[in-house]
């Protein structure tokens, strides 16, 4: 096979060239001259190296599938996750809360709550109200005024509260004005008749109403200035502005 192929080959060189350049030629250029072939197929360590990167790519895809993901707003209102069950409709379930709430805005108020004014309006501005007791003294609407109780849910447009009675009510923050009493000492005493007395007198907010021996701090949120999240409340910088409609 060898040797036929070399004589089709010297005898296409003879044609072109004089028998002396055609021996030359063959046997510089193409006797003695490598052929590299291209390698149709991978070394059998490469494909193995291909396979197994193929099944960790599928493993890694069946593990994103799995992956649980978060549910969006839709499906959490879907699924009921923002209501109250009805065993968890109870006052008496929520009073922690509310302790727990006085503790906490004592605590922002520091000792501006025996002076009010300005400063703790503003830290009142910034505070989380879930757990306070407030009550609905002005409203757009008339039949809301006097619903009283602790806010079990504070969004961005309304507060939702448990009455006494175990009712939930849902009220619009805008055109409303609710009304919080912040004791100014948790702490209470009785006298020799039984009645609680307490040791601080009562200091307000400008424009706050009660008592002056209440021994509480009074003072009241405007609604329609206070509809933000409480998360986006407390990084949020309040100007003190005139209000038109009060």
């Amino acid at each position: 096979m060898a040797s036929k192929q070399q004589s089709v080959t010297q005898a296409l060189l003879a044609r072109a060239h004089s028998p002396d350049s055609a021996n030359r030629l063959f046997t510089d250029k193409i006797q003695h001259r490598t052929l590299h072939l291209r390698p149709s197929s991978p070394p059998p360590t490469s494909g193995r190296d291909a396979r197994r990167r193929a099944r960790q790519k599928q493993l890694e895809q069946r593990k994103k599938a799995l992956k649980t993901k978060p549910l969006s707003a839709r499906q959490r209102r879907k699924l009921g996750l923002y209501e109250v069950p009805k065993e968890g409709q109870k006052y008496a379930i929520y009073e922690p809360l509310h302790r727990l709430w006085l503790g906490y805005i004592r605590e922002i108020l520091g000792n501006e709550i025996n002076t009010g004014g300005q400063g703790a309006a503003a830290k009142l501005a910034s505070a989380d109200f879930h757990g306070a007791e407030v009550e609905v003294v002005r409203s757009g609407c008339v039949s809301r005024v006097g619903i009283k109780g602790i806010v079990i849910k504070d969004s961005r447009f309304v507060f939702e509260i448990i009455t006494k009675k175990n009712h939930i009510k849902t009220v619009p923050k805008e055109g409303t004005i609710f009304r919080v009493e912040v004791p100014a000492k948790d702490i209470e005493e009785k006298d020799a008749a039984g009645q609680d007395v307490q040791k601080d007198a009562q200091q307000g907010l400008q424009g706050a109403q009660g008592d002056a021996g209440t021994g509480k701090f009074v003072f009241e949120l405007h609604g329609e200035q206070f509809r933000y999240r409480p998360a986006d409340r407390a990084t949020k910088k309040f100007k003190t502005h005139f209000l038109k409609n009060i």
